[in-house]
């Protein structure tokens, strides 16, 4: 008889980026919109300004402005990115300290998407991954977010184990409320085990 393989780097399929994301553009419209009405009265303004000390400030102002209104929102939204890997989603934020987090899709999760008006215009949502431990993680803003939806879903029935599968089903069973009603607890249930004398 044989043995099974060992279960080294070199036996494992390699891990192969499916989509690196970060959230919509459309919270930059109006830092780009600002952006050019201060490039506009940055330009005309020291014209109409009498004093050279007036033209120094309000150029200071604007540049104030570009730096609380553009510079600091372009910069929270470079701050934060999602991997989708074949076998996990990373989540990376934080400008100064950066956060990393990992959910391998073989622990098995619940996919949710919420969108609000907005963001149904621009087919982007939130997305929240249930791993049913923990608090959802939130995947905030993403594009085309059904797509990626229904790309976790597949990612996870992939690489689920059977042991995984098995978890997240009698993990759904309790949260519809089928599993205690209908009285189908696992054998391995504590109240099942037999009595000893």
């Amino acid at each position: 008889m044989t043995e099974p393989a060992p279960d080294t780097a070199a036996n494992r399929t390699p891990e192969i980026v499916v989509a690196r994301l970060r959230p919509s553009a459309r919270r930059l419209l109006w830092s780009a919109l600002l952006l050019i009405v201060l490039a506009g009265a940055a330009a005309y303004a020291p014209s109409l300004l009498p004093e050279p000390w007036m033209r120094i400030t309000a150029l200071a102002a604007a540049g104030v402005l570009a730096i609380v209104g553009v510079l600091v929102p372009l910069l929270r939204w470079l701050s934060r990115s999602y991997t989708i890997t074949t076998r996990r989603i990373v989540i990376r934020s934080g400008f100064l300290v950066r956060t990393r987090q990992e959910l391998l899709h073989s622990r098995g999760y619940d996919v949710t998407v919420r969108r609000s008006g907005g963001q149904l215009l621009g087919k982007s949502g939130d997305i929240l991954v249930n791993t049913g431990l923990d608090a959802p993680v939130r995947l905030r803003d993403v594009p085309h977010a059904a797509l990626v939806q229904e790309a976790l879903q597949d990612l996870m029935e992939r690489s689920l184990n059977p042991v995984a599968a098995r978890r997240q089903q009698e993990r759904s069973l309790r949260q519809s409320g089928e599993l205690g009603r209908r009285g189908d607890e696992p054998d391995w249930h504590p109240g099942n085990w037999p009595q000893q004398d």
